[in-house]
């Protein structure tokens, strides 16, 4: 059977399955499978060897341990003391509490790598005592949709780490690269809700926030932001590897929340346990489901002939990156994060590698754009939750949303357009 073909088939059926409502994992693995047993003859053991080959890797041990040290920061109460530093921070600015959402947002996505995560954690949180405030609800659940997403491009992210795996760049370089850009997107979000606070002329209530509030929230909160400068200055100085630094958190975030905090105890241990085991065994499913996809691409020539494809429209780098992001874009509407990387990475990859285009400053936009897709429907995990937090209709919050997502593909254009925003931090540190 030809490589056109194959193609066709694959992701004919892929894309037939996902729009009646199918599995992911079902609607990659089961053309996976077909297309192995009859149009590359490949046998069923093959098939095995080649799903588990994705996650064996020491790299990706790194997954399930950034699961359980996030579910631990949610349970144990970090999200509430930094969601009240961040209040004293930035509460007194224009758009008030909407400033302190997008910071203690990045506050936690960078201490969990997990933009859902960040949206249930953060939003149920902020979004009840916002509204009781006076915000208007969608507008308050939009902008906690937008603003989860840098909890996947803020270090450490899981989907940087799948990343890295999967294309053999530097786990560490990458968590390096994602401070700048995802400083850049808060900022971003913050302009945004400057401008639509003042546009909206939305009347809110709000508390005079002394020195001393400032001084005993930022003491309260210096265990939970120690975090990550543990685990990024561990891994650049070549303590530990992502992987042990995945072990570092768990550890220190347990203890912290256990004997500091004392927010952990027999009662809720087993939300968290079960809550991790959960959520590693979905993402694992599903990359074992994409790396057989992934393989089947590269075996079977498909990835070249789809590279080819788009090489062959445009040999300039700035429009070939602009290409991808619509083509990340879009499959971000659909496709879950970790899934969209490993099918997406081998099509792409000798392309980006071809133009001469670094694979750190491409990771970035790629992890961005699929960021950006977890808040735009039809998939739009991020606004779901929001919604439901917010006690509103999914429409409702999708109107509240756009100020927001314009912001976030405004910041996704210049990260695509500057390299140094990805690349600047890296190399002045010597990653």
């Amino acid at each position: 059977m030809s490589t056109p073909i194959i193609c066709i088939l694959l992701f004919g059926a892929m894309l037939l399955l996902l729009y009646f409502n199918c599995p992911l994992v079902v609607a990659i693995g089961l053309p996976t499978a077909g297309i192995m047993f009859t149009a590359a003859g490949v046998a069923m053991p093959s098939l095995a060897q080649k799903s588990l080959s994705s996650i064996d890797s020491f790299t990706m041990m790194a997954v399930p341990l950034f699961m359980f040290a996030g579910k631990i920061m949610e349970v144990g109460g970090l999200s509430r003391r930094i969601v009240r530093m961040a209040d004293c921070l930035v509460g007194w600015i224009s758009g008030g509490l909407g400033h302190v959402l997008i910071v203690a947002s990045a506050f936690f996505g960078a201490l969990t790598g997990s933009a859902v995560a960040t949206c249930a954690a953060i939003g149920s949180t902020l979004i009840p005592e916002m509204k009781v405030k006076g915000y208007p609800a969608g507008w308050v659940a939009g902008l906690q949709s937008v603003a989860a997403s840098l909890g996947v491009l803020i270090p450490p992210s899981i989907p940087l780490i799948i990343y890295g795996v999967s294309t053999g760049t530097s786990v560490g370089k990458l968590f390096i690269a994602g401070i700048v850009p995802g400083c850049f997107l808060a900022f971003c979000l913050m302009v945004a809700v400057f401008i639509t606070f003042r546009k909206k002329k939305i009347q809110v209530t709000r508390e005079v926030i002394t020195g001393k509030a400032l001084f005993y929230s930022f003491l309260e909160a210096i265990p939970a932001l120690i975090m990550p400068v543990i685990i990024l200055g561990g891994i650049y100085t070549g303590v530990f590897t992502p992987s042990e630094a995945g072990a570092v958190a768990c550890t220190y975030g347990f203890l912290i929340c256990t004997f500091f905090y004392k927010e952990i105890n027999r009662e809720n241990i087993h939300e968290i346990i079960g809550g991790a085991v959960t959520n590693t065994a979905f993402c694992m499913i599903i990359v074992t489901a994409s790396g057989a996809f992934s393989w089947l691409l590269v075996m079977t020539g498909a990835s070249d002939l789809l590279g080819s494809s788009i090489t062959a429209i445009s040999v300039n780098q700035l429009v070939f990156l602009l290409m991808a992001n619509v083509i990340l874009l879009f499959m971000g509407m659909f496709i879950e994060t970790i899934c969209a990387i490993l099918i997406v990475t081998p099509i792409l990859m000798p392309t980006v590698l071809t133009l001469g285009i670094d694979p750190v400053h491409f990771g970035i936009i790629m992890v961005a754009n699929l960021a950006l897709g977890l808040t735009t429907p039809p998939v739009g995990e991020n606004q779901y939750i929001a919604a439901k937090i917010a006690g509103i209709t999914f429409e409702e919050e999708l109107r509240g949303s756009v100020p927001f997502l314009i912001a976030g593909y405004a910041a996704l254009i210049l990260i695509t357009a500057i390299p140094g925003l990805s690349t600047w931090l890296p190399e002045l540190l010597q990653v």
